[in-house]
């Protein structure tokens, strides 16, 4: 009786001494299928991990909507960024969905990423709307800042620091934080000084430009793990691909709007009685500059043209005027006429401001020159003496704030509870007679 030779029950191969065998019960299997069958089993894991960290992905529309309750304005800025972030992510959803199957992809196309760069004037929701877009997809999201980084060997932060903190956000968890978002803010900062010398290492300018491009364009980075359980090798460190990372930079580039004046009104060089009369009128405004912006401009800013290439998405903000700060005051969620309503509300306080007074608060903001960020430092400087007082006065209902006690001309104006208490007993009395 001739002895039937083994075959691996998946893909059919016969046993050799070449290709050994792993017997079951009823079947065999090769080393090639168990390989296989081992990073199939992986990514059901992988999938697993994405599909509990995040929902279906909201269309651009529902992006929009959902920042349009966080961030007032900035239509443009929001329209750009949902677009954005919907590819991105429509992307890494379809290649994962794809490689759960034991066979390849039959798609020869490899769509790269395309991270941000969002340019706005200090206090116009930049940070604001990075995070709020991490939320609404529901990753990891980091927020570092560009002016404590510098190269490697010198003191501060590396850029690797970047990702420890994403991971840090992801629970440790690498497939999470590969999936994540990061914000590099205050990348103006970081521009090549134009009167640095040539010679001299620019550590914490151009320096840290060259840094990045590793980290954001995609590639696998080395970062350390302390604190965490260490891998099978015993290393303190783990890998970390960027490639599937969406990051996000911005910056306010103070004097970037001179650069792209001279590029769409080039001086005029004639001279004498013939030369044309320059029209202030004729100056466009701030926002229709930074809206111009080309990466021509950013290079003559001080950003190296390769930094410049890992950013193709320009997302221009505009500046906030009183209307869009009085709408940042009472509109969104977490407006800060809202926030101060409750606590008030705590202490049973009511707290009211008038139309004026919200004006008023919005030209001082504007006067400082320091956008929504500096609301919140004028209510607080409003408001200090009251609440410093509330909480050991249970004997008022309600406090009104107007344009002239934020201009510094009258104190908040408080209501007795009493008063309110009389006028019930009085009504109750005369309609019992």
């Amino acid at each position: 009786m001739v002895k039937e030779p083994k075959h691996c029950s998946f893909c059919g191969i016969e046993a050799s001494a070449a290709v050994p065998m792993i017997a079951g019960t009823e079947g065999y299997i090769c080393e090639a299928c168990v390989m296989l069958a081992s990073q199939v089993v992986s990514s059901w894991g992988k999938k697993k991990e994405l599909a509990d960290m995040q929902g279906p992905l909201p269309k651009p529309a529902e992006m929009k909507a959902m920042l349009d309750q966080y961030v007032i304005g900035q239509d443009l800025a929001k329209e750009i960024l949902s677009v954005a972030v919907y590819n991105h992510y429509k992307r890494l959803k379809n290649v994962s969905r794809k490689a759960g199957g034991l066979g390849e992809s039959d798609d020869s196309v490899e769509i790269g990423k395309s991270n941000i760069l969002m340019i706005g004037p200090s206090g116009t929701g930049k940070t604001l709307l990075a995070s709020t877009l991490a939320k609404i997809v529901g990753v990891p999201f980091a927020v570092a800042d560009a002016t404590t980084l510098t190269q490697a060997g010198y003191v501060g932060d590396d850029v690797e620091n970047i990702l420890v903190r994403l991971l840090d956000v992801a629970d440790g968890q690498i497939s999470r934080a590969e999936w994540g978002m990061v914000y590099i803010d205050e990348v103006d900062k970081i521009a090549r000084s134009p009167e640095q010398a040539f010679g001299t290492r620019d550590v914490s300018g151009e320096g840290v430009q060259q840094a990045l491009l590793r980290l954001v364009e995609g590639s696998q980075v080395k970062v350390s793990a302390k604190g965490r359980r260490k891998d099978h090798s015993g290393n303190d460190s783990v890998m970390i691909d960027t490639s599937n990372i969406l990051f996000i930079a911005g910056g306010a580039f103070p004097g970037l709007e001179k650069h792209v004046e001279k590029r769409l009104l080039p001086p005029k060089t004639a001279i004498g009685f013939h030369a044309e009369v320059s029209n202030p009128d004729d100056k466009p405004t701030l926002e229709a500059m930074l809206n111009a912006t080309q990466p021509d401009d950013l290079k003559r800013f001080g950003l190296i043209p390769e930094f410049i290439g890992r950013f193709p998405v320009l997302a221009p903000l505009e500046p906030l005027d009183v209307d869009a700060l009085i709408q940042v005051l009472t509109e969104p969620k977490n407006a800060l006429v809202k926030q101060y309503q409750h606590l008030f509300a705590f202490d049973e306080v009511e707290l009211e401001f008038t139309q004026e007074a919200l004006a008023e608060i919005a030209e001082k903001a504007i006067a400082r020159n320091t956008g929504a960020r500096g609301l919140r430092g004028i209510m607080e400087h409003v408001l200090r003496r009251t609440m410093f007082d509330l909480p050991s006065r249970p004997d008022v209902e309600r406090c009104i704030v107007n344009a002239e006690v934020i201009r510094g001309e009258a104190e908040v104006e408080v209501v007795p509870r009493e008063k309110s208490g009389e006028a019930e007993d009085l009504k109750r009395l005369s309609g019992g007679e």
